[in-house]
């Protein structure tokens, strides 16, 4: 009888030991995850004609035409460099209302 209730709580002890290893999983990992790919998919589709970008491959340009999952930046000051790209290929977006704020001094605070 005493090997029962021993076996028992070891089975319960692992139990709970995956639950926590699963839950652990989910906060640490899982959820930050899908927390900034709702970031990323919000920022592609609040993408508008003259927002200037960075890609993937680490190039700026400025959007010039967007159409459903293809949007055409044009690199540089040549006004002839225009590449179509996929919109996932864009990494940060930087409106043009964002670039003539100034930036605050954080020790002045």
């Amino acid at each position: 009888m005493f090997l029962a209730a021993t076996a028992t709580g070891s089975y319960a002890g692992m139990i709970l030991s995956i639950v926590l290893l699963f839950a652990f999983m989910y906060f640490f990992m899982i959820r930050p995850q899908q927390k900034e790919q709702k970031k990323k998919n919000a920022m592609l589709a609040a993408l508008e004609v003259g927002d200037t970008v960075l890609t993937t491959s680490g190039f700026y340009g400025t959007i010039i035409d967007i159409s459903d999952d293809t949007v055409i930046v044009e690199f540089g000051s040549n006004r002839n460099c225009r590449i179509p790209m996929q919109r996932a290929a864009i990494s940060v977006v930087e409106k043009p209302e964002d670039a003539s704020k100034p930036v605050e001094d954080k020790k002045s605070k």
